[in-house]
């Protein structure tokens, strides 16, 4: 895989989320895991993931419910989403199925076969995440050599700056906000002044545009950053 595709586990079962966990992150997936149908609303509003596996049956909010809710949503209509339940028949899977669900896997399930769907559906959805060369205009980075290149010529960056880079870059056009950026790059479970953020931006932009006029990278003012979607597309 080429980077960390985020995985939403939503299972009240705490072993088989243990199970699924260790196995996902065995793939090199980021995994977060909630045992409750608001409390994964909630977590998606804050930061979209790239997939969901989502229990059927679950306290708060079914998980039929919160995919249907997803899918009313413009921001998360086309979210990743793989059903797990106990219920085999036919007329359930058809009612999953016409939810919205991308997927349908009754339990007991072989976990070799969800993770082969799970990367069949990464593949698909989001192949930006999968691809190992991110392009935009005369930037190429690299995801596998970690190499970053403009117009030809080798940028050096620190790991977080290319990190932040990669970050906007699959997401073209799409706004950031400081909060967002900092889940996103450094991860939940550090603690990172959101001033950081601008001065790693600074970083970048130093970096990338020497001797360049075109920035691609777009301040909004209130609310954060973002790759500018013009410049992806020349």
């Amino acid at each position: 895989m080429a980077r960390n595709a985020k995985v939403l586990i939503v299972e009240d079962e705490e072993p088989l989320t243990l199970l699924l966990r260790y196995n996902l992150e065995a793939e090199g997936y980021a995994v977060e895991s909630v045992g409750r149908g608001d409390e994964a609303e909630t977590r998606i509003r804050e930061v979209t993931p790239d997939l969901v596996l989502l229990d059927w049956m679950l306290p708060g909010i079914s998980g039929i419910e919160l995919c249907r809710r997803l899918r009313a949503r413009p921001e998360t209509a086309n979210l990743p989403v793989i059903m797990l339940t106990a219920r085999g028949e036919e007329s359930e899977r058809i009612r999953g199925l016409a939810t919205g669900a991308d997927d349908y896997v009754t339990k007991p399930f072989s976990l070799p076969e969800l993770m082969a769907r799970v990367k069949a559906i990464l593949r698909r959805a989001r192949p930006e995440i999968i691809a190992s060369v991110l392009q935009a205009g005369d930037i190429e980075l690299n995801r596998e050599t970690h190499r970053v290149r403009r117009g030809g010529r080798e940028v050096h960056l620190g790991p977080t700056e290319f990190r932040l880079l990669e970050f906007l870059m699959q997401s073209p056009g799409r706004v950031f906000t400081r909060e967002q950026l900092l889940d996103g790059v450094w991860g939940r479970d550090v603690y990172v002044d959101e001033r950081t953020v601008d001065v790693h931006v600074g970083r970048l932009r130093k970096a990338i545009n020497r001797g360049r006029k075109i920035d691609p990278i777009r301040t909004v003012r209130g609310a954060g950053y973002a790759f500018n979607e013009q410049f992806a597309a020349n």
